[in-house]
């Protein structure tokens, strides 16, 4: 079940509880997720809005994210009848067989804007060359009878269906009006389930525990010395950067790699990713702030106060490092744009075991 969630307006000296109601229609919510997606993702491209399927039904939202993974989100302004898993599913069959040209059909129609243009100004890269490897589903609701709540977790735990459910409750008093966000399952561990999932033959299947991190740079210098000196990865310079952090889970193991370089380190990871000033060393037998301590690459310590801008850390305990002029590449590795992603790639990962020496993933 979902906490739930309460609000009281404290604004003045008599407290008093704030009252939720179902919001009152569907296009409604729809228009607030359209006019800001970041509602309910952060690290989502709206492509699509009521995009018609070939069964002649419509798909309230369709969206993506960087890596060209879909999510297909249905909206329900109260209760949720369990018919609405099957509906989802059925979505999910149709949009499976979407095309590198079937998506950007879409996108180009909804924004009548050139796909790959909103793409890059959205996440500052280029679209993949292939897109829709994966998708998710989303069911948006208030609220979810048992037998529906039932049907999702069963198919998410036993079953590692990539679907889940974001509860939005609406709130208002005399003075402005509220959403609230929940998750049914918390997304990261959706996310790692939907990984251990049989995998279309289009992607390899990722096996629950491996990323890459692309280490960060500045003015042309790598935090590799200062991240194999103090034990950590980082990312930042805006959300997209350092959102792909959030994935690392203690216990995922990561393969370093110096963007044009190659991969220098392998790691566990030992904490989850907290913002530059939250993130402390055992420094000379002294815990110490990593914003205390000279660094090489200096530079990641801008924008301390800004959320948004400031780099993340993840802890990491390394295994196995070399320096970064002993870089190791070959032909054939795979790397990817993101600060980290999974790693999928068979090929990938047998020749980074045998080159560090660790353990199959």
């Amino acid at each position: 079940m979902p906490i739930e969630v309460c609000l009281w307006n404290i604004s003045s000296d008599h407290v008093q509880k704030i009252e939720y109601s179902s919001i009152e229609s569907e296009k409604r919510l729809e228009d607030i997720l359209c006019s800001d997606l970041s509602v309910l993702d952060d690290g989502l491209l709206l492509i699509g809005r009521q995009v018609p399927t070939g069964s002649g039904k419509y798909i309230d939202m369709l969206a993506m994210d960087p890596t060209g993974k879909l999510t297909i989100i249905e909206l329900k302004k109260s209760r949720t009848p369990r018919d609405v898993v099957a509906q989802v599913l059925d979505y999910a069959s149709w949009v499976a067989d979407l095309s590198y040209t079937d998506v950007k059909a879409i996108c180009d129609q909804f924004h009548q804007k050139d796909f790959e243009s909103l793409f890059e100004e959205t996440f500052g890269i280029a679209p993949p060359e292939t897109v829709n490897q994966e998708h998710d589903m989303m069911i948006v609701c208030s609220e979810l009878d048992n037998e529906t709540e039932r049907i999702l977790t069963y198919l998410s735990e036993n079953y590692h269906v990539p679907i889940n459910a974001v509860f939005f409750r609406f709130f208002a008093d005399a003075e402005a009006e509220y959403l609230s966000r929940s998750w049914l399952i918390d997304p990261r561990e959706a996310e790692e389930r939907s990984g251990q999932a049989r995998t279309p033959a289009k992607a390899e299947p990722w096996n629950g525990r491996d990323f890459v991190v692309n280490l960060d740079s500045c003015d042309g210098v790598s935090t590799w010395e200062d991240a194999r000196n103090y034990g950590f990865v980082s990312a930042g310079g805006g959300t997209w950067y350092s959102k792909t952090l959030r994935n690392l889970f203690p216990g995922a193991r990561v393969f370093a790699m110096v963007p044009g370089k190659g991969y220098v380190g392998v790691g566990t990871v030992r904490a989850e990713s907290v913002p530059i000033r939250e993130f402390r060393v055992v420094h000379e037998g002294k815990e110490t702030a990593i914003l205390d301590l000279p660094l090489v690459c200096e530079g990641v310590k801008h924008d301390p106060d800004d959320p948004e801008r400031c780099e993340y850390f993840v802890r990491v305990e390394w295994s196995k490092t070399v320096p970064e002029d002993e870089a190791f590449w070959t032909k054939g590795l795979r790397a990817n744009q993101n600060s980290a992603f999974k790693l999928r790639n068979t090929f990938t990962l047998e020749r980074l075991v045998e080159h560090f020496g660790v353990e199959e993933g």
